[in-house]
């Protein structure tokens, strides 16, 4: 069920630019705008359209879209009031391309301002050459995106073994027909219909073998920016929750798999280094929030963690915030735990995740001291280097998970 305006009655389109909204009235324009030259100059001898996904958004975002001067043809497709979710979004989108017989979709996040419109070339042109799915690649503040650098890059990585630096870059390319696998699919969870969407996209995509690139978008990722200490609220708890419900459900596909292998780069290198805007981060409030995490959840934990991870996690409470470190390898462990922990549902899921949020902190805390001094390529290579010990823990994975059965 959904509310539709196809005011030029658009029947079918080869290819698709999704624009997934709640409240964005302020700042939807723009990616628009930038959607329609590039589909203009970029994809000029097909048939295109841009439609914005919405959750009833009350500030006007139909308005404002709508409203915006393009060549190309727009929808907006929204949820019924009272339904949110960027996942329910993504799902409309999905529907709507299949009945268009689109055979590219692309989708833009609706608060980008850095968006040109050769963002919709580079996400769009391997669709037209034998790639299923396309990841975003963009420079990144070194402190943005930490869930992405700490958790479902690593992971990710680790798990399914392959190598894909935005698995939830919020702007990406997939085929038509992989839209068909994303609504076959019966796992559609509570955090899935949310901001689970993103990393479920990439990695239903992993597990079904489809030919995955990454695409240089050749400018930075500019947007709203949080500070992770700040803003996590349920994107943490949605986001962690769908990589450990995947890697429960699809345990066949991946427990086979040992060490990464690269994924398909489209496009040129980072070329000229525009450096993205800076992002705010309180330490004092993250190392603050991670000792107090004992104080909430230190039974949990030790039920949860091995007994040896526990101990040093235990050891790391004791620094204090000029000596601050929680090492990648121990985080991997910590990481794992949880998944394993989460799978076995001994404990409440939802007290699973929410006891993990200060942890994360930690780890958090820690990475960005670590990255203080660092460059954003030398930020990279710490991060690769952080992937790695994720990939040498594998071991430690299928032990735990398969001690459990």
């Amino acid at each position: 069920m959904h509310i539709e305006e196809n005011p030029n009655d658009v029947r079918a389109a080869d290819l698709v630019v999704g624009i997934p909204s709640y409240n964005e009235a302020k700042l939807i324009s723009y990616p628009t705008q930038m959607a329609s030259e590039g589909l203009i100059k970029y994809f000029g001898d097909k048939n295109s359209v841009i439609i914005n996904c919405d959750n009833n958004s009350p500030d006007g975002t139909r308005d404002a879209f709508m409203n915006t001067p393009t060549e190309v043809p727009k929808i907006y497709l929204s949820t019924p009031p009272g339904v949110k979710g960027k996942g329910n979004n993504l799902r409309n989108l999905f529907k709507k391309s299949c009945d268009l017989g689109a055979q590219a979709v692309l989708v833009v996040d609706a608060d980008l301002k850095s968006i040109t419109p050769r963002w919709i070339k580079n996400l769009g042109e391997p669709l037209f050459e034998d790639f299923g799915f396309v990841a975003p690649l963009y420079v990144r503040h070194k402190y943005d995106g930490t869930i992405t650098n700490n958790i479902a890059y690593p992971m990710t990585r680790s798990v399914y073994g392959r190598r894909v630096r935005q698995p939830i870059g919020g702007d990406f390319g997939f085929s038509g027909e992989l839209a068909e696998i994303y609504l076959k699919q019966g796992n559609w969870t509570p955090a899935v219909v949310e901001f689970g969407i993103d990393i479920w996209m990439t990695t239903t995509a992993m597990c079904h073998d489809i030919p995955i690139c990454q695409s240089f978008m050749g400018r930075p990722k500019i947007h709203k920016p949080k500070d992770p200490g700040e803003s996590l609220g349920p994107m943490f708890l949605q986001v962690v929750g769908t990589i450990f419900d995947i890697m429960t459900k699809k345990v066949a596909f991946w427990k086979e798999v040992r060490w990464s292998k690269p994924t398909a780069i489209f496009g040129f290198g980072l070329g000229e280094m525009e450096m993205p805007p800076p992002v705010d981060v309180n330490l004092e409030r993250l190392y603050d929030k991670f000792q107090a995490g004992f104080a909430s959840h230190d039974a949990l934990w030790e039920g949860i963690l091995s007994t040896n991870v526990y101990k040093k996690i235990s050891e790391v409470k004791t620094l204090s915030f000029a000596d601050f470190e929680f090492p990648a390898n121990l985080w991997a462990e910590t990481l794992i735990d949880f998944a394993v922990a989460y799978k076995k549902g001994a404990y409440d899921r939802e007290r699973i995740m929410e006891s993990l949020i200060p942890l994360y902190y930690g780890r958090t805390c820690s990475f960005v001291i670590e990255l203080e001094p660092m460059t954003i390529q030398q930020a990279e290579e710490l991060i690769e280097d952080q992937c790695i010990v994720f990939e040498r823990s594998k071991p430690y994975l299928l032990r735990k998970w398969f001690d459990t059965e």
